[in-house]
């Protein structure tokens, strides 16, 4: 092809077209012709329900991932409060178990004084109230520790007993406590009376691993004594009270090659686990001096008479 025919001139940069402002004033007349034709005759509402409806699928699917956040968060911050509500629920019944339970122990102790009180009134005689501070570390006898002394009228000798019955005696005296033997213990005895057949007898205390308790030693084989019988204080050492329980025959067992029989008693005294106990005075405290018993060197006082005088 020749150059001269060749056309030499520069395609232009943009083509050419309506005007700008021509184009803005006819889609605004044509925005407002459907505006106005909207609110009048309600062209577009066909339409948008079926656009709705076509696009429903689209938003649904897209709000999926968010609706699945915001149930994973929920969820968790549910289960986080539900955790929470479920810790203080058991501390809230753990303080109220230990409650119940200090309700318990009161009320159990109240009727234990209220029972020992009772034991005080049908005794009738002075009676101090201890409470059982320990047992004595010592493992071969059977002995405690009550927060009576020498500071409160304790008296070295002087019985113990429960709401039960007899617990023991009191073997050593100190200023502001006091050291109680048990009946178990094995350097204990103390005369009872079988309130059924009226048969005196001695209950010694045997402290076994089996179980501690109390035995009818040296009586025979056909004394007339039998399992559940009870046993009271008989008086006659002047130490006890007549009529105080002490025990209960648990077993009794003759053999035809001992002329003795073998009895064992279980203490009517909670010798384990006892709070409050009542200290009594010695029974031969409140009698009076006997003659027979009288210091060396005293002399029986003579009877008074008109114009005689104690006078040596």
């Amino acid at each position: 092809m020749p150059l001269g025919t060749l056309d030499r001139t520069p395609p232009p940069f943009f083509k050419q077209g309506p005007s700008a402002l021509s184009k803005l004033v006819v889609f605004s007349a044509v925005a407002l012709f459907l505006m106005v034709a909207d609110l009048r005759f309600r062209i577009t509402v066909p339409i948008r329900t079926t656009m709705a409806a076509v696009l429903y699928p689209a938003q649904w699917l897209v709000l999926q991932p968010v609706q699945f956040a915001s149930m994973a968060g929920g969820y968790f911050t549910s289960l986080h409060a539900a955790q929470q509500s479920e810790g203080e629920a058991l501390k809230r019944l753990a303080v109220q178990a230990e409650r119940s339970l200090q309700l318990e122990q009161i009320t159990l102790e109240n009727k234990r004084l209220r029972e020992l009180l009772a034991m005080r009134e049908r005794i009738g005689g002075q009676a101090v109230g201890a409470q059982v501070l320990y047992d004595a570390a010592d493992p071969y006898s059977r002995k405690i520790v009550i927060d009576r002394g020498q500071t409160h009228g304790i008296e070295a000798g002087s019985p113990v007993i429960d709401e039960s019955g007899v617990l023991g005696q009191v073997t050593r005296v100190y200023p502001l406590v006091s050291e109680v033997t048990l009946l178990i213990d094995s350097d204990q005895a103390i005369p009872v009376l079988n309130t059924r057949t009226g048969v005196r007898s001695v209950a010694y205390g045997e402290p076994s691993t089996r179980g501690d308790g109390l035995e009818l030693r040296y009586t025979l084989a056909s004394a007339d004594i039998a399992q559940g019988d009870l046993l009271s204080t008989s008086g006659v050492d002047g130490v006890y009270p007549a009529g105080l329980p002490v025990a209960r025959v648990t077993l009794v067992e003759r053999q035809a090659e001992s002329s003795f029989a073998r009895i064992q008693c279980e203490p009517l005294a909670r010798v384990q686990g006892t709070l409050h106990v009542l200290v009594l005075a010695p029974s031969g405290a409140a009698l009076p001096p006997s003659p027979l018993t009288a210091p060396v060197g005293s002399r029986p006082a003579r009877a008074e008479g008109p114009g005689r005088s104690n006078a040596p």
